[in-house]
């Protein structure tokens, strides 16, 4: 099975034979261009599955890639790793703030680069393959840790999103609260009845109108409508 597609964007002709070295021999195929418009040209014509993006280009430079890459619905959902010289520290935090998923430090050892694309790309099939469900207006995407309500996003907290995933995936189940605790936290996780009715509160308050989904069966416990 073919591996997957990298697009490095490089001045340095040194570097990308080393990046192009590399990866190539992992499996890799890896396409090589010097400046933040030739990878933008690229992009029009094709999706790598992941970037290596230089800050320091001559023209337009990595960040301005990175925010053209990020704010474009089609390219988007490609990963980017940063490439940075030590004294960028700046500029990486913006990168990452910008959608960047990791970076990479030079002089970096090709195996460090080698370890992080593979991390990266593993995370993406991971999301891909994800389960999501979609009932009442609400879809949830497992890997993601996302929650849409009628397509826009609801920020749950980590307890909250696995209350609503584990009633997600069993609409019309009943679940005591004790079914509830053991699924969120683990046996004997020291939280009582009330805390669980306090969460659940919360999260029809976060869900609005879909909220009434998640019904209370008295004496017993909650159920997500079928």
């Amino acid at each position: 099975m073919p591996k997957e597609k990298i697009l490095a964007v490089d001045d340095e002709e040194d570097l990308l034979e080393l990046v192009r070295y590399s990866l190539s021999n992992d499996g890799y195929t890896v396409d090589c261009v010097k400046s933040g418009e030739s990878a933008l040209e690229k992009l029009r014509t094709a999706s790598p599955d992941l970037i290596l993006l230089d800050l320091m280009l001559p023209g337009l430079d990595g960040l301005d890639v990175c925010r053209i890459v990020k704010n474009d619905s089609r390219t988007s959902h490609i990963p980017i790793i940063i490439l940075s010289a030590k004294g960028e520290e700046a500029d990486i935090v913006i990168g990452l703030e910008l959608g960047a998923d990791d970076y990479v430090t030079k002089p970096f050892s090709p195996r460090v680069l080698l370890a992080r694309v593979k991390t990266i790309l593993r995370r993406g099939r991971e999301l891909k393959n994800a389960p999501v469900y979609s009932r009442h207006d609400i879809t949830i995407n497992e890997a993601a840790h996302e929650v849409r309500v009628k397509g826009e996003p609801v920020d749950l907290t980590a307890t909250e999103f696995n209350i609503l995933l584990i009633m997600m995936r069993r609409p019309g189940w009943v679940f005591t609260r004790n079914q509830i605790i053991n699924a969120v936290k683990g046996d004997d996780y020291p939280v009582t009845d009330r805390s669980i009715d306090v969460q659940i509160v919360g999260l029809r308050k976060k869900l609005g109108s879909s909220g009434t989904c998640i019904e209370t069966v008295r004496g017993v416990g909650y159920r997500l409508k079928e």
